[in-house]
């Protein structure tokens, strides 16, 4: 499912809620601009707003007792989990791993503690969790919380007054290029020495990912080391054709790009999700969010290597860069705002050479301003305007 076309599988169109698919998909036609107005009565302030979205607050946190099995620390495990102890909700929408792996996804609707718990970690993968809208009505749940990629989470706003909940909480992952599981699993062989043992693994910002195996150990490889042209195809065009990367229409998005090494990145959206931030408050540690390097500096190679993907460097040069990257890159805030940045540039593209007539109906309105500080190097990389 999710490729070539452009779906990202999130279910809707496998239950009753079909019909409404022309209406509220994102690859049909973006509904951000109405939805910010709805959620936030307001769009994007200029600045960090329109690479992040509308926030109330950031934060850098920890569980000062981490979760085991969890990505990071486990916020959004003992959030969910909270909900349901304190019964601020009936049922969570969440993913966990098919019995006898550890990335193939499975939507599930959870009404215990024990069934969050055995879903902790990531599953990078296409997964069709809002199918189970038709499960939330059939079985009469009305306060309902959801953990959801910015897909799912727009196709769910949209659907919402539809949904005839009383509650709805939106806990948002940050989420960029997840692939089908057969994907997963040969972008995980092209990678590491040790697929099989693979528990856990991240993009992180020292430009390597880090992927954690099960006698713990940590295997590195640096991003310039990928096979990218072993790679061709992997991503799905939703992915590649997705400009909400900070999961913009959650009530609060809890991911790790932004914040220092071992830290979760926390941006609270609305109200409610500032009570979500604060639910687990207590239990948090936290510190200061920091910024360092500068991203403009590398943003005009950047857009020279869209046009023309350059040739694998010998393994030599390919060190010397990653050393360049981790002692002069963008750090902290810094390197969020240049992975979003790269990530709209990326898509803009992609948009623009597989689907040029979707362009004015699926690219959403803070892409052209949040990229307007390189118009000149776009114009004169790819002979056309940024701004269309």
């Amino acid at each position: 499912m999710g490729r070539p076309h452009l779906c990202s599988d999130c279910g809707v169109c496998d239950g009753r809620y079909k019909p409404q698919m022309a209406q509220t998909c994102a690859f049909v036609r973006t509904h951000v601009e109405a939805l910010e107005q709805q959620l936030y009565g307001r769009l994007r302030r200029r600045g960090d707003e329109e690479l992040f979205g509308v926030f109330r607050n950031m934060y850098a946190a920890r569980l000062q007792q981490p979760v085991a099995d969890a990505q990071w620390s486990g916020m959004v495990t003992t959030l969910a989990a909270r909900l349901l102890e304190q019964k601020q909700v009936e049922a969570v929408i969440t993913t966990r791993a098919i019995p006898g792996t550890r990335f193939a996804p499975q939507p599930l609707l959870a009404r215990t503690v024990s069934e969050i718990r055995a879903s902790a970690g990531n599953k990078p993968c296409l997964s069709p969790n809002l199918s189970l809208l038709d499960q939330v009505r059939t079985d009469g749940i009305k306060k309902l919380a959801v953990i959801a990629t910015s897909c799912q989470v727009q196709m769910l706003r949209a659907l919402q007054p539809q949904l005839e909940l009383t509650h709805l909480d939106i806990i948002g992952i940050p989420c960029s290029d997840n692939v089908t599981y057969p994907d997963l699993t040969l972008f995980l062989r092209l990678i590491s020495h040790s697929p099989d043992t693979i528990v856990h693994y991240e993009f992180m910002p020292d430009y390597s990912v880090w992927m954690r195996h099960e006698d713990g150990h940590i295997e590195r490889r640096n991003f310039v080391d990928f096979p990218m042209d072993k790679l061709d195809g992997v991503f799905p065009s939703a992915c590649l054709s997705c400009f909400d990367y900070a999961n913009s229409l959650a009530d609060i998005t809890i991911g790790y790009m932004g914040a220092p090494f071992g830290w979760q990145w926390v941006l609270t959206r609305t109200e409610r999700g500032q009570a979500l931030f604060d639910l687990l408050a207590p239990e948090l540690n936290t510190t200061p969010l920091t910024s360092g390097g500068d991203r403009t500096r590398g943003m005009p190679r950047y857009i020279q290597m869209l046009d023309r993907p350059p040739g694998k460097p010998p393994k030599l040069i390919r060190s010397f860069i990653a050393f360049l990257q981790r002692r002069r890159g963008p750090r902290g805030l810094e390197f969020a705002r240049a992975v979003i940045e790269m990530k709209l540039l990326r898509n803009l593209q992609h948009v623009r050479r597989q689907f040029a007539r979707y362009e004015p109906r699926i690219v959403p309105y803070y892409v052209y301003s949040a990229l307007a500080p390189y118009a000149n190097d776009y114009s004169a990389t790819f002979n056309r305007q940024l701004q269309p």
